[in-house]
């Protein structure tokens, strides 16, 4: 009896062994890491196209996380200011009285600037999910052909994507039809 009751916890230990080995060295395969990457990459990125194309529709809602006086001097149009420099309980109040139904989508200085993803992190852990917008400040303003595809460089004038002051959604107008990312497809963020 002893005997069974050994080979069958063995029988049980080993199953379960494998099972764990299986489990760990699959999930962390250098394939299955990349798709976890790029499943993360869309689902919170925000191509500088995309925003552009879909601005005038109002189903975003653009949140400059840099300094104030950074934003006064000039930031993307139609942005709100709401600043990483605050601290934590007034940015998780101030992002939670923003409109449920709306896209966020959050910027910082740079594209490789922090502040924007650990807002979004922030939120996240206190159930307020946004976007972030690939590109920074730095990139949208001063390196419009990073941002945009060659067909769009004549066609496109960083200053129509610019503003100063503050911000007063009510007052947010569009008076310019550029034909944003006349390379249509929906698969590359355009």
């Amino acid at each position: 009896m002893k005997h069974t009751s050994i080979i069958i916890t063995s029988f049980i230990s080993a199953t379960l062994w494998a099972w764990l080995m299986y489990f760990l060295t699959h999930n962390n395969s250098s394939e299955n890491l990349l798709k976890q990457y790029y499943q993360q990459e869309v689902a919170v990125g925000v191509s500088p196209h995309h925003l552009r194309k879909h601005m005038k529709s109002g189903e975003y809602i653009i949140v400059d996380v840099r300094d104030e006086a950074s934003y006064l001097k000039n930031h993307i149009k139609g942005a709100m200011n709401i600043s990483a420099d605050r601290d934590k309980e007034t940015i998780i109040a101030s992002f939670s009285q923003l409109p449920k139904e709306k896209t966020i989508v959050t910027y910082c200085y740079s594209s490789a600037c922090m502040a924007s993803k650990k807002i979004g992190k922030l939120l996240a852990e206190h159930g307020i999910f946004v976007k972030h917008l690939n590109v920074g400040w730095n990139e949208w303003r001063y390196d419009r052909e990073m941002r945009n595809y060659p067909e769009e460089w004549p066609h496109t004038n960083v200053f129509d994507y610019v503003e100063s002051g503050h911000y007063v959604p009510l007052e947010t107008t569009w008076d310019v039809d550029d034909g944003a990312c006349p390379v249509s497809n929906e698969a590359l963020g355009c």
